[in-house]
């Protein structure tokens, strides 16, 4: 389930020279200028980076909910059900995290660039 997500996510991002692609979680981390964005999880659901500030929009909509990988929620971090994950709405979970991680200093070495 989380390959099929990447490939999914690779169809919006793939052909961004600054988006970078590692395993982590058990699945896979997309990566902007090296600051993680989006992340495939190994139950098929994505896991976003969309900061603070947004994090109370990002509640609010269907299949979102905060990450808590070790039963502590982390704040900014939004983990989103597989039923909840057609093309639209992965577009859209990217474009979220892209406001946030894009005005982010680079990070150098830290993920491949696809």
């Amino acid at each position: 389930m989380a390959d099929d997500l990447a490939e999914q996510i690779l169809a919006f991002v793939g052909d961004d020279p600054n988006v970078g692609e590692i395993r982590m979680f058990g699945g896979t981390c997309f990566t902007l200028n090296g600051n993680m964005m989006v992340g495939t999880l190994k139950d098929g659901a994505l896991l976003v980076r969309v900061g603070e500030e947004q994090e109370p929009a990002a509640l609010a909509l269907p299949g979102a909910r905060r990450m808590d990988f070790t039963g502590r929620e982390m704040k900014g971090f939004i983990m989103v059900a597989p039923d909840k994950l057609d093309d639209r709405a992965i577009e859209s979970w990217i474009a979220m995290a892209s406001r946030f991680v894009g005005p982010m200093p680079p990070k150098t070495g830290s993920a491949r660039q696809k």
